[in-house]
């Protein structure tokens, strides 16, 4: 983990222009220190500062942190406290800090104030909402405010002045086993607890618990330095967490970087392996089940930036992914299908043999839809490479979503605009020409690739026949705007009359149950709907469209995803404007019901997000995208989802609102906010920084940035 803290330091920050992605934040860096960096291995159970550094103990050794390597420390620490304190009777002191010229002491029997001489004072912390006889208090600290705060039981509290603050888990406490505290700068306070540590910043809490904070979740003790460093002692090391101010510009390039060093492979997108768990430096390129997809993010990423910011080095990456998306789709057993993967022929791993017969019979007798194909991986006809079929409905989502936006803000020469053209092209007539369904190298279709009519009256198929439609829609209104040919526009028209695909769209994808509710099937939702409305002419179906748009935003505006948010954005700003210009208006759109179109005008005339958890999501994002294992299950401040055959494991912070991207397992952003156990790899895997350029650079083209209310999810 060195490498995101030392990058930091040695990044210059500064940038010439004040536009919203100069503007500074505070980005949380994490660096864990371990017996490698000179730490005894085993507990550390003190940490205190000594000219502003971080000294350790452990037992009785203690070690200063200086030059970047732990060292033994031979003058110790001084013990702090009072000469002489009062007996509290049948009671054992837990925490002690001077307060008011005397003492606040933590005991197992309550709250204490003790001056010298006098008897001790017995508190018992109230306000409008809580009336409490204190018990297990056992963290206390003053802030740099002067505000006296106590760790207990029943929750965590201040007192300013003569005023109590106080707080549970219905107030954003996430738990209440506590070991220790400590103040840093501005107010700013940490707790340590039995499981993973708390920073309270202007009444907000930050749970910082799992490996991707903490060596381990017990905490022992906590020191903060002057710039509001907090080192935090645990059982397996030292963790330094560091408030780094950054831009989301410099942000930006961080993850471009990254990408490019660890996640290119061949011009394809996708997570690497980490050789040694969470080491960054043990990382090699890896293949994903959807690399098209993967790409084609990383690639529209980099043309809203070129859109946006004019850089040549984002038109050249954009370039790059159109290539390695268009060779997904030259390199197969017929024109127009998209492969999910191309790796070199000696590819280390033996992924035929992955998926051999036997062991597709074997997958069947658990998920009897599963294909069995073989080879999964085929040979390209010059022999040199492998790629993967069984292509799905996320592959071409993926595909057009970038196809569109390729062709539109850096497709510039008539070269560039053919190429995209012939793609898009060759895609959608593999699927008319098969009956809107995507077939395999065996002649059957694959899996997730059937959009035909006959798949939608099946019992296999109906509940999917809202998403597959519309995304089939949004296929045909992508290919009518890039070739200009009318036949897509005449294809669309014949699922729309015939079969109804505009009224399943309505339903533009599964609620409930909660096993046909799959994360990425709102990522691909989302980015269908983006061709779809933005290319759609038809004022009545753009009214529809609109509606569908709500209905699959409204079950997902909850999880605070900055790339869902800015899609949802984007399109509502321009149903916003095409209302302005009086696109809907005088029509008569719907003869049967008049009051339809005025009806879907006035009701999502704008759009009911906060732009604002937008920005809040992309500074949340930790530079750290290696995937940890998290559990947030014992967590006070959330909420479980009481759901009808709701997974037990899945549930929303009390504001209504998933955790904070940098508090659950999930970096990835086409995943579910709400699942409160999750892990993407256990640390052996490390993710693309995708996931911050793409709604970035998207809500940054779209001026999406800036906007809302400032002050949410500080």
């Amino acid at each position: 983990m060195k490498f995101f803290l030392y990058w930091l330091l040695l990044f210059p920050f500064c940038l010439p222009a004040q536009t919203v992605g100069d503007q500074i934040f505070i980005q949380e860096v994490v660096k864990i220190h371990s017996f490698k960096d000179g730490l005894p291995s085993g507990p550390i159970d003190l940490l205190s500062m000594v000219n502003n550094k971080p000294v350790a103990r452990q037992s009785k050794q203690y070690f200063q942190f200086e030059n970047g390597k732990w060292n033994l420390f031979a003058s110790g620490l001084k013990a702090e406290g009072v000469s002489k304190l009062p007996v509290i009777p049948g009671a054992k002191i837990l925490a002690l800090v001077p307060f008011k010229g005397g003492f606040a002491i933590g005991c197992d029997k309550g709250l204490y104030i003790y001056k010298n001489g006098k008897k001790p004072e017995r508190i018992f912390p109230e306000n409008e909402k809580y009336n409490w006889s204190l018990k297990i208090v056992s963290a206390l600290v003053t802030d740099s405010k002067g505000r006296l705060w106590f760790g207990a039981e029943e929750g965590v509290g201040y007192l300013d002045g003569e005023t109590w603050k106080l707080f549970t888990g219905k107030d954003g406490l996430p738990f209440n086993k506590f070991t220790c505290a400590a103040a840093g700068p501005n107010g700013i306070v940490w707790f340590g607890t039995q499981k993973g540590a708390i920073e309270v910043d202007n009444d907000y809490f930050k749970y910082r618990a799992s490996r991707r904070w903490l060596p381990s979740d017990q905490v022992n003790d906590i020191a903060i330095q002057k710039d509001g460093t907090a080192w935090i002692a645990t059982d397996m090391g030292i963790s330094q967490i560091s408030p780094v101010t950054m831009s989301l510009e410099e942000k930006a390039k961080f993850f471009t970087k990254q990408v490019e060093e660890r996640h290119n492979r061949m011009g394809f997108i996708a997570q690497s392996h980490l050789k040694e768990q969470f080491n960054v430096d043990s990382s090699e390129v890896a293949i994903s089940d959807n690399d098209g997809m993967y790409t084609a993010m990383y690639g529209a990423a980099q043309a809203f930036r070129y859109a946006a910011t004019g850089d040549p080095e984002a038109k050249m990456l954009a370039d790059r992914s159109f290539k390695a998306c268009k060779w997904l789709v030259d390199i197969t057993h017929e024109k127009g299908f998209p492969a999910r993967v191309i790796i070199p022929a000696d590819w280390h791993e033996p992924i035929n043999e992955i998926y051999s017969v036997e062991a597709n019979l074997k997958h069947q007798k658990t998920d009897p839809m599963w294909k069995n194909i073989y080879p999964r991986f085929p040979k390209s006809k010059d022999g040199k490479y492998l790629w993967k079929c069984d292509t799905s409905s996320d592959e071409l989502a993926g595909h057009f979503f970038f196809y569109g936006i390729y062709y539109d803000l850096v497709a510039k020469t008539e070269d560039e605009k053919q190429a995209v053209r012939e793609v898009v092209g060759d895609i959608t007539d593999h699927l008319v020409r098969h009956g809107y369904k995507l077939v395999d190298h065996d002649g059957k279709v694959t899996r997730w690739g059937d959009f035909s009519p006959e798949y939608f009256a099946s019992v296999y198929g109906y509940d999917q026949r809202g998403l597959n439609s519309m995304i089939m829609l949004s296929f045909l209104n992508v290919a009518k705007h890039v070739t200009g040919d009318p036949k897509y526009d005449r294809e669309a028209k014949i699922l729309r009359d015939k079969y109804n695909y505009h009224i399943y769209a309505l339903h533009p994808k599964e609620f409930f149950p909660p096993e046909n509710v799959v994360p990425w099937d709102n990522n691909l939702c989302l980015m269908s709907m983006y061709g779809l409305i933005k290319y759609e002419t038809d004022p009545a179906l753009l009214l529809m469209y609109r509606q569908s748009l709500e209905s699959a935003w409204q079950h997902i505006s909850k999880q605070k995803n900055a790339f869902w948010d800015a899609i949802y954005g984007s399109l509502a700003n321009r149903f916003t404007e095409l209302a302005d210009k009086k696109m809907f208006e005088n029509k008569n759109l719907f003869p049967e019901n008049r009051l339809y179109a005025p009806k879907v005008v006035k009701s999502l005339y704008k759009g009911s997000n906060n732009p604002a958890y937008i920005l809040e999501n992309l500074h949340k994002i930790p530079l750290d995208l290696i995937g940890y294992t998290m559990d947030n299950t014992h967590r006070l401040d959330v909420v479980f989802d009481s759901s009808p055959l709701q997974n037990e494991n899945v549930g929303w912070r009390v504001d209504g609102y998933a955790l904070p991207v940098d508090e659950r397992g999930h970096v990835r952003q086409d995943r579910d906010g709400f699942a409160l156990l999750a892990s993407e790899g256990d640390g052996h895997d490390e993710h693309e920084g995708t996931f911050f350029l793409l709604p970035y650079y998207m809500a940054y083209y779209h001026g999406l940035l800036g906007q809302g209310d400032r002050n949410i999810g500080k």
